[in-house]
């Protein structure tokens, strides 16, 4: 294809955005937030289309587009395989649902919020299709600005220094990673990732640039024990902020981990494997045992996402077929799950304006409709079979059991542990005396409401029982991965040998 499609992409939003900033602030509400669901849903069928033509047979990038920006040093580069294309998907349909659930959100200052959302949705597309080290990082770090605002001016009480927390931890991580790409060009000359997939990185630079950029991906994962912005961040975002965030910005450093950690180092990543399966690990047991202790819906929720992506970060250095198969459907069934259930706490908070647990219960009675798409999503994020949740855990552990059998049998009580207080979250909000008497007043969800529950729970459920699209997608991908991965793992334990 001659057109820029990826571009097209990108720009989209963007150029949505552009018309909202330049519209005037006091015309109607409606008609502004019909152009941002206009502009986020025609991109998401411009992904279908872009689904349509993707070639899963090969492994090669696709839709490439290569134009010189900074010369000799960085050129714009954006392309897609099958491991990018799903995320990149995902991005484009959770959008236009964030978009709509702001009618009871958002009350002050709407246009300045969606301008945000879709300039957060051209940010994080471009990482997913970045060829360039320099365009990904520039695309990684700005997605911190408009969810920066997003926190700090649309948030709860202690916004602020949720929002300062959030932008610190995220940025200071991603410092190392500026100077590793620095390094990397020094070494090589270049900064095009699919040459320096061809190049290799010498052995005896591998750790500390593993290191660096571990510094960043582990906290934007987030990782025990740099994952404590999260859950102030969850807590104090709008719902939509909170659906974003956990349904894709968390995927950008899982994502990372894929395409460097394992493409660029091999030699450094089968050396801190073992630091990996103990940080997974710890976040796994430990988050699950402090989700237990949580009286809030959206902190439980939130540390809930560490532990998920505690299995995602253990299928990803597995470095087996099934592992990273896992770990990726893991990351787009935890982007659907986690988005609704974010949304679900948003639609009794919006009633009530409380985000205790013990404010709720018997919920059953009064809204039985919500009980019903609550108890679908609930029983995705403890991984039950028939939903895409099960998909990805159980591939994680087929691939782990392959690798460490101890490290899997532990990674195996989180599945109980998830159970437990997800199960725990459900009965006390859903089941049970209705003691508040407040309760007794709220309606059922409505129609808004409903349709967007809906586009979330039918792909949870369908995968759940057909995960073959996934799967299809990014299979050939992940097998020449596996085989770059250990190719240039011998190449460089030759080249150690031989120098040492």
């Amino acid at each position: 294809m001659n057109f820029p499609i990826l571009s097209s992409l990108i720009l989209l939003p963007s150029i949505g955005a552009l018309f909202l900033l330049f519209s005037k602030d006091n015309e109607k509400l409606n008609a502004i937030k019909y152009v941002a669901i206009f502009t986020s849903f025609v991109n998401f069928l411009i992904s279908i289309y872009l689904w349509f033509l993707f070639d899963p047979s090969t492994s090669e990038f696709q839709f490439v587009e290569d134009k010189q920006w900074l010369k000799e040093f960085v050129n714009y580069k954006v392309g897609i395989d099958g491991i990018s294309i799903l995320f990149v998907l995902l991005t484009t349909f959770i959008t236009p649902l964030c978009i709509i659930c702001v009618n009871n959100t958002v009350e002050v200052r709407l246009r300045d919020f969606l301008i945000a959302i879709l300039t957060m949705e051209s940010i994080m597309i471009g990482v997913f299709c970045s060829l360039d080290l320099v365009i990904f990082y520039l695309f990684f770090e700005a997605g911190l600005i408009p969810m920066f605002l997003i926190i700090g001016i649309w948030g709860g009480d202690r916004r602020v220094y949720s929002a300062f927390k959030f932008f610190l931890y995220t940025l200071l991580g991603s410092v190392l990673m500026l100077v590793a790409i620095i390094s990397i060009y020094l070494i090589s000359g270049t900064t095009d990732i699919v040459k320096l997939f061809e190049l290799g990185i010498d052995a005896k630079y591998q750790n500390l640039l593993w290191l660096a950029f571990f510094s960043s991906f582990a906290v934007k994962t987030p990782m025990w024990p740099v994952h404590t912005w999260l859950p102030d961040a969850h807590v104090e975002a709008p719902t939509a902020g909170s659906v974003l965030l956990a349904a894709i910005l968390l995927k950008m450093a899982g994502y990372g981990f894929l395409r460097f950690s394992l493409g660029l180092f091999p030699l450094a990543s089968e050396f801190f494997t073992p630091l990996i399966y103990i940080l997974s690990l710890v976040a796994i047991i430990y988050t699950s045992f402090v989700a237990l202790m949580q009286e809030d819906m959206k902190k439980l929720i939130a540390y809930s996402s560490v532990a998920h992506m505690g299995y995602v970060t253990l299928g990803i250095f597995t470095i087996t077929q099934q592992g990273l198969e896992g770990s990726i459907i893991q990351m787009i069934s935890h982007g659907l799950v986690s988005a609704a259930l974010f949304l679900c706490v948003g639609v009794v908070y919006d009633r009530i304006h409380s985000r205790l647990i013990s404010t709720y219960g018997g919920l059953v009675s009064v809204m039985p409709n919500y009980a019903v798409l609550f108890m679908i999503f609930t029983l995705a994020a403890i991984g039950l079979p028939g939903t895409s949740g099960f998909i990805g855990e159980f591939l994680i552990l087929m691939g782990a059991f392959k690798d460490n059998f101890l490290v899997a049998v532990i990674a195996s009580l989180g599945v109980i542990l998830g159970a437990a207080y997800m199960l725990w979250l459900y009965r006390r909000v859903i089941f049970g005396k209705l003691v508040n008497k407040e309760l007794l007043k709220i309606s059922d969800l409505h129609n808004s409401e409903k349709f967007i529950l809906w586009c979330l729970a039918i792909p949870v459920v369908f995968f759940g029982f057909y995960p073959e699209p996934l799967i299809n997608s990014i299979e050939v991908s992940i097998k020449d991965l596996i085989e770059m991965y250990s190719f240039n793992l011998k190449m460089n334990i030759i080249e150690v040998q031989n120098n040492g």
